[in-house]
Parts: structure tokens; sequence; C-alpha cells
């Protein structure tokens, strides 16, 4: 009688199956075996027949065995090697087989780099980047416009959608970014994106081949730079100053097929590009005939001098690509951005995008047209942007008393973070105080990653939107005695 013992794990018929394949792969049963009776092996195991019926059942579905009309059950002719005894442990595979842009994409962005996921680490005073303040977004305004619109569901709007994005929302969009950024367009040049990151990663595949020089600016974003090395850019970096990029430096690399910025509020280091030089940079690629990827992550946010408009407002030979998100205005867990493409790149984006995705969910688009098309977004906005200028002000009030004379605020004039510089500490010690921040219940996050060449010295950036302003404080006085106790 064969041997059969079951493993306890799932019910009775699925561990009757693992044993009984585990045999015939063993060649514990051969080829062509007669296996014994259902009876049989039901009164050996002691348990009931059906279970036993539901066991050979699935092995006969796999062709593990196979019956014979008036004979019985038997083990299939032909099977496959038998199977190790254990799956190999994940040191002892061997490496995989990886396409180029894959080993290009993880030398860049080695694994769990490539996130923006916040750590495990819950810290009271977090001036991490990208988070807003929960407390201020109209949730109840916002859950009331998704049920109403999934209350309202047809069957046409639970089939696959268009890849450019809903109609109402590419509308909303449209004339939104008219009025608040001065953007230029029609609802058929809005394509709607999961995030502006997946906008950046379309723009990548559609004009980026592999040797193609881009420009990044110096610092710069790292989804920028994420997306064009899996692409294979040749990436030429060009440094910011308080005006933006130094356009006259792109005169040294004539063939750039693709130039990123965020000149509203340059990330991270703070600068809005001059007028001067936006207009430089419009005419250079027009003679170049190169596109500009303009990033307008934060670009509502401004709290000196005039709203800047974008720099697509200023073009007039379709050489900008605009992007944006809602991640800064609303919460990144939204995930929708979109991008502006001039029109003769609007047919290759939906292309590009129905075959990444098949389309962002018509849902959240949906309550989201209807936030922005009565007016809800923008009276959000507004008052986010008081509520951030009060936050910004508290923590220039903090580093002011805190470490007067210690340090170098960039960038604080609009957005929600500011680039912090700190002289006296040297790069090499950036590990040491942002442990002994961590310690103190401070979260602080170097710069260093979004440089070609980083600093000597140690540079943070603080985003403060996500913090009040007595936690602002608290904060800063923690990094002081950090810095202190270095």
């Amino acid at each position: 009688m064969l041997f059969i013992q079951l493993d306890g794990r799932g019910a009775l018929y699925q561990q009757l199956h693992r044993a009984l394949r585990e045999a015939i792969l063993e060649r514990h049963l051969a080829p062509d075996q007669r296996l014994p009776s259902t009876r049989t092996l039901a009164a050996e195991l002691k348990v009931s027949r059906n279970t036993v019926l539901q066991a050979v059942e699935h092995l006969m579905a796999e062709g593990y065995v196979a019956g014979r009309v008036g004979s019985g059950t038997y083990v299939a002719s032909v099977l496959p090697r038998a199977l190790p005894a254990e799956p190999l442990h994940a040191e002892d595979q061997p490496p995989p087989r990886l396409s180029d842009a894959a080993k290009r994409m993880t030398v860049q962005a080695t694994p769990g780099r490539a996130t923006w996921a916040p750590g495990s680490d819950s810290l009271p005073f977090d001036f991490r980047y990208g988070e807003p303040a929960y407390a201020d977004l109209p949730i109840d305004t916002w859950s009331l416009l998704l049920g109403r619109r999934a209350r309202r569901l047809s069957a046409k709007r639970l089939s696959y959608q268009a890849p450019g994005g809903s109609p109402e929302l590419r509308e909303a969009l449209a004339a939104y970014l008219g009025r608040a950024r001065g953007v230029v367009c029609v609802p058929d040049q809005v394509i709607v994106t999961n995030g502006s990151q997946q906008a950046i990663d379309l723009t990548a595949r559609l004009l980026v081949n592999p040797g193609d020089p881009v420009v990044l600016e110096e610092p710069h974003y790292t989804g920028f730079s994420y997306c064009l090395h899996a692409v294979g850019a040749q990436i030429h970096s060009v440094p910011v100053d308080d005006y933006g990029l130094r356009t006259p430096d792109l005169e040294a690399i004539p063939s750039a097929r693709l130039v990123c910025v965020t000149p509203s509020h340059q990330y991270p280091q703070g600068s809005t590009m001059s007028l001067q030089r936006r207009l430089a940079l419009l005419d250079w690629a027009v003679r170049r005939d190169a596109y500009i990827l303009e990033d307008d992550y934060d670009g509502e946010f401004r709290f000196e001098g005039k709203p800047i408009e974008s720099l697509q407002s200023l073009d007039r030979n379709g050489r900008v690509i605009y992007v944006g998100t809602a991640s800064k205005m609303l919460f990144p867990a939204l995930r929708i951005g979109w991008v502006v493409a001039p029109t003769p790149l609007v047919a290759y984006y939906r292309s590009a995008k129905a075959l990444g995705d098949t389309g962002t969910p018509p849902i959240a688009q949906q309550a989201l047209a209807d936030f922005i098309s009565e007016g809800h977004l923008e009276r959000h906005v507004r008052r986010a942007r008081i509520h951030a200028g009060k936050r910004r002000s508290a923590l220039l009030a903090a580093l002011h008393k805190e470490l007067p004379g210690r340090t170098r605020a960039l960038g604080a004039n609009a957005g929600l973070h500011l680039l912090l510089q700190l002289p006296e500490v040297a790069a090499e010690d950036l590990s040491r105080l942002r442990e002994a921040c961590r310690q103190r219940g401070v979260g602080v996050y170097p710069a260093t990653q979004y440089y070609e060449r980083p600093p000597a010295y140690a540079e943070f950036l603080l985003g403060y939107a996500s913090l009040d302003q007595e936690a602002i404080g608290q904060g800063v006085a923690l990094l002081r005695e950090a810095i202190d106790s270095l």
C-alpha cells in the first residue's frame, strides 16, 4: 500500500492533493501505475470519499493522472522531471536575465531607493517633503463627490475608458490651468496620468533614444533622472542659480533632445526662472528642435511677489510639455497627474498611456472634475496657501531664533519646502546628524541625492506643509540640539 502523509496545511483535499502530486513527481508512483481506488484511499487515510474525489479530480485537471473507462485511475504516461525536494533559497538562485533598460534602472535607482513612500519611522517632528496637512484637506467634500459619482455608475463607465482621460476632467483641467497657471491649451491636449511621475516616464520613453543627450538642472528632481537613465539617456547637468537654469550653458549641448526644468520653483534649490532665461530657453528649443519638459509641481503656492505663470504660457512654437499633479494640492494617494502636450505629440502620449496601463481609474477622475468645476479646488488652494504661508513664516522665524547666522534657507518664497544649507556641518557628517535628529524625534532628509556633484557641506530639504506652527518651532529647536551634539 502506498504510504501517504498529510502535512496539516489547509483543507484535507488540498493536503491529499499535495501528497499524491509529490508521490508522482518523486516517482513513488510510476508513470502508468494504477492508483488505489478512492474507497481504499479514504479508508486508509480515514477521510471521506468526497475528500479523495476532490483531490483526484484536481490531479486530473492538472494532467498528473487520467481515468480509463472500466479500469480505474492511472498516473500519466509522460511526466515532468522530478522537482527538487525544497525550493531554492533566494541566495542560491541564479541572477535574473535582465533587459538593458532594467540594468540601467537598477544602477540608478537601487532597490528601495526609487520610492516615494514614507519610511517605517513615525517621528513627531517630520520635515518630510510631499506630505500635506491631512487635517486641512476637505475630505468630507471629496468623499461626498466620490460617493455621488460611484452611485451614478453606468455599465458604460465600468468598461475600459479612453486612455487620454475622462472628458469631464480634461475639460475641467484645461479651464483651471488656464485660470491658475496661464496654460494655453484645449481639452484634447490634456492627457490624464497616474501622477506626474508617469507623465515624466511617458515623456522619456516617447522622446529619448539610448545615447541621446538630455539636460537636467543641477541639482535636480530624481524622478527625472531615474526615468532618463532607464531609457539610456546621456545626461548633461546644467547648474542653476538665483535666476534658474543657466541657459547660456545650453549652447555647449547643441544636440540635446530634451530639457527638464522646474521653472516656477526649482526643485530642490527653490529659485524662480527669470523672464529673460525663460525666453532664452524657448528660443534655444526652437533653434535646436528640442522639447522642454516643465514640471509645475507646486506652482500654486507663492508667498512673495506676484504669481508667476507657467513657462508654457509663453510658448508659441509647441516646444513645452507641461506636467502637473494633484498630489501637492490634495493628497499623494490620489495618483492623478496630467500632461499638456503640444498637439503633434498628443496621439503618441495617448498610445503610450494605453500600452502602459489602459487608463487612469475613471471614478476618481470624474470626482476630481466635479471638485474643480464646482470651485472646491480653488477655494481649497486659497486656504492651503494661507496655512502654508503661516507655517513657512514659523519655520523661518524658528531658524532665525535657534540658528542665527548658522544656516542659509533657499527657495522659501514659494512652494512647500525650502533647502536648508548648514555650512558648519561637513557632508561626511550627514548620517551622524540625521541619526542625532532621529533620536530626538526629528525627521530631516539630505539633499545629496539631487546632485550629480553634492556640495561639501550638509543640506536638508525641509518640507513644512504637514506640521503645525508649534511643532515646527519645537522641531527646529531639536535640530539645533542635534547640530550642537556633533
